[in-house]
């Protein structure tokens, strides 16, 4: 089993169809509209937009359970994030990262590590998961590495599809 074999349902609702993106590179993030760091979400559309074209996709995955920093429905979560980031990539439902509820999905995410060889619980918001094409998770970032930074993109560029 990898990340494209798991069940998640998109933002808007129905299935977000994580196996559509088998062979590409996937940018998990938790995200939250009320975070310090919710201003990474300019820097994720623009790492959607300039690497789109060749094998990646960004997935924000809004989660509520950092101080209740993403109390949005599903239709303000999207409002929030097309008016102020004028968002494109794909979003998913509301999910639990951490805990007895935490989604599967994170499930399979948390056990890499990150540069700190930190494992197992999501930090904060705005933590990034980087699946390679073959859906093993091939990176792992703090909530505090934007998506500008060298280490990212260097990742990244690694797991494109060739």
């Amino acid at each position: 089993m990898t990340v494209f074999d798991i069940e998640i349902d998109a933002l808007a609702g129905g299935s977000a169809r994580l196996d559509a993106y088998r062979g590409r590179a996937l940018l998990v993030v938790n995200v939250a509209s009320r975070c310090g760091l919710t201003p990474q979400y300019a820097g994720l559309q623009r790492l959607y937009r300039e690497y789109a074209d060749r094998g990646l996709v960004v997935l924000g995955v809004p989660c509520n359970q950092f101080a209740g920093q993403e109390p949005g429905t599903a239709e303000e979560i999207s409002d929030f994030c097309q008016v102020n980031y004028g968002v494109t990539f794909p979003l998913t439902e509301k999910v639990d990262v951490n805990g007895p509820h935490r989604h599967p999905l994170y499930a399979e995410l948390v056990d890499a590590p990150d540069a700190d060889g930190h494992t197992g619980d999501v930090r904060w918001n705005f933590e990034k998961f980087l699946v390679a094409p073959d859906g093993t998770v091939a990176a792992r970032f703090a909530p505090t590495v934007t998506p500008d930074s060298p280490e990212l993109r260097e990742a990244i560029e690694k797991t494109l599809p060739a």
